[in-house]
């Protein structure tokens, strides 16, 4: 992201949500021509937005959101913020039951090394040892 003449541009979720379904012509077009001209950002909480909104709403499978989702970040460098724990969620989501919070949980332990503390006894045994127990 080092290109002065341009602008970094945070996306929010609608917008990442319309690039990925491309179920409005008009709006997909104006995020690609947005991805086209600018540095774009997209927060690890819009992700995990957009990922609730496909599974509630359009019914993607899991499988599904996990291939949209790794196939938006090739889109430009540094789109997603913390784009190795969102991929590493991405993975963990698609083969397994935790919602994508959790998946989020354990892409922070596992790839950046951060234990986390929960009650959730599932949780507690997919982190293994990165699990904090005081």
């Amino acid at each position: 992201m080092g290109n002065l003449n341009r602008k970094t541009v945070l996306l929010d979720t609608n917008a990442v949500l319309r690039f990925l379904m491309q179920n409005d012509e008009e709006m997909y077009n104006q995020v690609a021509k947005l991805l086209i001209t600018n540095d774009c950002i997209t927060t690890v909480e819009v992700v995990a937005e957009a990922v609730y909104n496909l599974q509630k709403k359009y019914k993607l499978t899991r499988q599904a959101i996990a291939e949209r989702i790794k196939d938006f970040s090739t889109l430009q460098e540094d789109l997603l913020m913390e784009e190795t724990v969102v991929l590493y969620a991405c993975n963990l989501f698609a083969i397994s039951n935790f919602d994508f919070v959790d998946c989020l949980l354990d892409g922070y332990a596992k790839v950046k090394g951060n234990p986390v503390f929960t009650f959730d006894g599932d949780l507690r045994k997919q982190l293994g040892v990165k699990f904090f127990n005081g």
